[in-house]
């Protein structure tokens, strides 16, 4: 009945006052870089959901069966790929990692559906993020365990403390299933169940939130009715050059290009195999999406063949890494709200 309980306490809206809304470092209201009237207390109050701090990862083989279709957030960096199930962050919200020398926060808010990954050194020091329990635009707020100061993940960028107006420095979140991240990444690994807390991962803790349109908890503004709220789509988030691309558009396989903020930009996508993924340009000509040819999504004219995470792993440019743009797998609604006026692809 654990999981019910949180639900129960999640419908809980307490709107506080201004007077209210000083965070526990001591700040106050006048600090805030957002509306502190929209901000709202979740329900379950700091570390009421507790962030992963230590995660333990199995093997494909150690793993067994996963649903297929289950969906992970994936990570790559110098080579080593990590796989994070939804089923696990639905409950945690935050993990907290590393792959070498590179020390992250792999962030997802179940509420609006985005899967955010950054630099867990900030401003020359490293440090971790936790669950703050409060809301803006229904959007996960983490804070920084160093400064006690809190962020949006949506924004990009702290909102109050000591760190105010410290931007993000994201790095790569991938999303998809299962069954095409380990097509792509065979020696991956995967976070499992032992997260030191008692859970049961299998159930999902916000009874139909995820397909019912009305379904929206907390209040958001605006709230944008060109697209059905809860569908997936990817954001490309280009100082103001905003567009959105709905999972629906790239059927078994598609590749757009765009010009956005001066870039030339290459948007890969499958609705049959879950992912969609943006890249900048290099001087690539003519890329064509391909069907289960993993790792490799799609190829241009001269051969080049590209994976998930921006790799050419084949032809005349082998070695070469595409450089990602800032884009975010959500809700429609969410990204609506937080990018107003965004441009849909038609």
């Amino acid at each position: 009945m654990k999981h019910l309980f949180l639900i129960s306490i999640l419908f809980i809206i307490s709107c506080g006052s201004t007077e209210d809304l000083a965070v526990d470092g001591g700040s106050t209201t006048t600090d805030w870089l957002i509306p502190p009237g929209e901000v709202f207390d979740g329900g379950p109050g700091k570390d009421g959901i507790p962030s992963v701090d230590n995660p333990n990862f199995d093997t494909v083989a150690e793993a067994g069966f996963i649903n297929p279709r289950r969906l992970v957030v994936g990570v790559v960096h110098n080579g080593i790929a990590k796989a994070y199930p939804h089923n696990i962050l639905d409950w945690h919200e935050i993990v907290n990692d590393e792959i070498g020398d590179l020390s992250y926060a792999l962030t997802y808010c179940p509420l609006t559906g985005t899967a955010v990954s950054w630099d867990r050194m900030v401003n020359g020091t490293k440090t971790t993020f936790g669950v703050s329990g409060k809301l803006y635009n229904t959007n996960l707020m983490p804070y920084d365990r160093g400064t006690d100061s809190y962020w949006s993940q949506l924004r990009l960028d702290c909102v109050n403390g000591e760190l105010t107006g410290t931007t993000i420095n994201t790095l790569q979140a991938i999303e998809t299933d299962w069954e095409t991240w380990v097509a792509s990444y065979p020696n991956t690994l995967i976070m499992n169940e032992d997260t030191g807390i008692d859970r049961n991962y299998e159930n999902y803790p916000y009874g139909d939130y995820r397909t019912n349109n009305a379904n929206i908890i907390f209040p958001v503004s605006p709230m944008d009715t060109r697209l059905p709220a809860k569908e997936r789509v990817l954001a490309i988030i280009e100082n103001g050059d905003n567009k959105v691309y709905s999972i629906n558009l790239f059927s078994t396989g598609k590749v757009f290009e765009e010009r956005l903020n001066d870039k030339d930009v290459l948007v890969f996508g499958s609705n049959a195999n879950n992912y969609m993924v943006a890249y900048e340009n290099n001087d690539f000509v003519g890329f064509r999406s391909l069907i289960n040819s993993f790792p490799a999504i799609a190829e241009d004219e001269d051969g080049n063949r590209v994976s998930l995470s921006g790799e050419i792993i084949s032809g005349p440019r082998q070695g070469e890494q595409l450089e990602p743009v800032e884009s975010i797998i959500g809700y429609y609604f969410s990204l609506a709200a937080f990018y107003p006026g965004i441009e849909i692809y038609e």
